[in-house]
């Protein structure tokens, strides 16, 4: 048989040859599949008690990782039996039942791709598929963006929020020239932190949320901004800022938007939430439409 390809949902994990055999060519199969499945498990656990474990990524050298709060705090809820309990962690929508909610026009997309005989699940390009990063864009940037229309863009596919942050990140780091400290808000999304730190970039904190107006600290973020040295990385939530909610006016990122411009500071937004904040596309992409043009 032809050897595997890698990443391929067929593959035949089976230690049995795939073509037939007499019963005696078959035992003898069985019996070295037995070896070998002892010698791989000889390789996973400790061969007697006594025995330390042989690997080469000791609890010292790998420590456990802290948990999640999100999704510990979700445990917490499953456990709790309390029938008066709501649910206020992870931001997904849920229906009477505190059962999870697909999206109608989610529904409906998922029954256009199952249904379409051209579309395939062969490897897509590096980039990812052209047709959709482009009207990934359009929806972002508008129809009529100048930077479309000139060209001035690039667009990948990525796995998710996690998987685009990272891959920013990285090019940052790899790429850019300026000062290579990343300012987040404070607060900020927990994954931003571990994304940067193990990128190795520098890592400042602005203020955003004042405990003392429950709001924005508009002054306190600019202040920090603007004392930032020149060319800094700011790391901005166009819309439904996670985790407080809370977004600067329009007027606000106008101001902004001068600041950075005179800073030469490179701004990397991360739009989570487009749509979500008013239930305007184009409006939650307010910001980054008003600093591109």
């Amino acid at each position: 048989t032809p050897p595997p390809v890698r990443g391929a949902a067929t593959r035949r994990l089976s230690p049995y040859p795939a073509t037939s055999a007499s019963a005696p060519a078959a035992s003898a199969s069985a019996s070295s599949s037995r070896v070998r499945l002892n010698s791989i498990a000889g390789h996973v656990s400790p061969v007697s008690p006594t025995m330390a474990p042989v690997t080469s990524f000791p609890a010292d050298a790998v420590p456990q990782a802290p948990e999640d709060p999100l999704f510990g705090l979700a445990r917490a809820f499953k456990a709790d039996t309390n029938p008066h309990k709501v649910d206020l962690g992870i931001g997904a929508y849920r229906d009477d039942n505190a059962k999870p909610w697909v999206l109608p026009v989610v529904n409906k997309a998922d029954n256009i791709i199952r249904n379409n005989p051209d579309l395939n699940h062969e490897y897509a390009p590096i980039a990812g598929l052209p047709e959709f990063t482009a009207k990934a864009a359009q929806v972002i940037l508008g129809t009529d963006s100048p930077a479309l229309k000139e060209q001035r863009t690039a667009s990948f596919q990525t796995i998710s929020g996690t998987g685009a942050v990272h891959l920013g990140a990285l090019f940052l780091a790899k790429f850019y020239r300026g000062t290579r400290t990343v300012y987040l808000s404070d607060p900020t999304w927990a994954n931003h932190k571990q994304i940067f730190g193990n990128i190795g970039l520098e890592m400042v904190q602005y203020p955003y949320f004042s405990k003392q107006s429950n709001g924005l600290d508009f002054e306190g973020m600019k202040a920090a901004i603007g004392a930032a040295q020149d060319r800094s990385i700011i790391l901005l939530h166009p819309c439904a800022h996670n985790p407080t909610g809370i977004d600067p006016t329009m007027d606000q990122w106008k101001e902004l938007a001068v600041l950075m411009k005179q800073k030469k500071h490179l701004t990397l937004f991360d739009c989570a939430y487009q749509g979500f904040a008013t239930g305007d596309l184009a409006r939650d992409a307010g910001a980054i439409r008003y600093f591109v043009e």
